[in-house]
């Protein structure tokens, strides 16, 4: 009997000794720890080319003439952004959210914005040659007003502008 009891007691000194030292040596989640996050930033001019600012958090910020040239803005947020004549310039924002963004006057030549979300996204007088939009989800209006200045290839992915963007046939 008192061998079972010292077994039990034993055994339940080796389950508390390993629940706490899996409990001291367990880490917190840092998915997050490196995203850059520039809500209400005012990013005017500032130089963030050939960065990595994947996932990173612009929402509301203010970033006219800012350059991205060359970012990787994968997986990023930019609600409410201003990128007034910014340079995105082989910028990868790849399955970003760029919602009621201004990009007027910007320079998008060469982008990646596979798979990310346009809405109510304004791009006047941007420079699009090259850019990539497969999969992208941009309003109808935008979509026609880029058609008619869409040229390119873009030099990473293979695709033209004017197929990435679903454009008709020059002349239709």
């Amino acid at each position: 009997m008192k061998t079972s009891i010292l077994r039990l007691l034993g055994l339940i000194l080796i389950l508390s000794l390993a629940w706490f030292w899996v409990m001291l040596s367990a880490t917190p989640a840092n998915a997050q720890m490196n995203t850059v996050n520039y809500t209400y930033g005012e990013l005017n001019d500032r130089d963030f080319s050939h960065a990595d600012l994947v996932g990173g958090v612009f929402a509301a910020a203010k970033m006219q003439g800012t350059n991205f040239e060359g970012s990787d803005l994968s997986n990023s947020i930019f609600t409410k952004a201003m990128l007034l004549e910014a340079n995105l310039s082989g910028a990868n924002l790849t399955n970003s959210l760029l919602d009621r963004v201004t990009l007027n006057r910007a320079n998008l030549s060469n982008a990646i914005f596979t798979e990310a979300t346009m809405t109510s996204t304004s791009f006047y007088d941007a420079e699009i040659t090259g850019a990539d939009f497969t999969d992208a989800i941009i309003d109808f209006y935008q979509v026609s007003l880029m058609c008619k200045r869409a040229s390119g290839v873009n030099p990473v992915t293979g695709i033209s502008t004017r197929e990435s963007l679903a454009c008709p046939p020059r002349g239709s």
